[in-house]
């Protein structure tokens, strides 16, 4: 428990691989910032975990669907970092965009809109 540092290379040579056999926007990508924003967030460096999940953001803008759950995901990522750092409205403004995107793209009795 608690080897961030550890995570964080494994994650972190994970997408080093993924840059050299993927195209630069695959969405597996977006999956390895996120990792990265991760462990960051729990290690408390937020800004680290923020820039880690705009940059995921940004691959799947490109990458996906406009009401693609996943984009509901980033934002909500993105939201508990503006929480964590004391940023409540751009927080909540993260979270009401990810909760517009989940009532668009999930069936009406899903858990996440819960």
């Amino acid at each position: 428990m608690g080897e961030y540092s550890k995570a964080l290379s494994s994650y972190e040579r994970s997408l080093e691989i993924k840059k050299i056999a993927l195209p630069p926007n695959h969405p597996d990508l977006a999956s390895s910032y996120v990792n990265i924003g991760t462990v960051y967030a729990k290690k408390g460096e937020y800004s680290k975990a923020l820039s880690s999940y705009e940059r995921s953001f940004e691959i799947r803008k490109i990458a996906l669907p406009p009401n693609h759950p996943d984009l509901a995901t980033s934002y909500n990522n993105i939201g508990l970092v503006y929480d964590n750092m004391g940023e409540y409205s751009k927080g909540l403004s993260s979270y009401e965009r990810s909760l517009e995107i989940q009532k668009i793209a999930l069936p009406p009795n899903h858990p996440d809109l819960a």
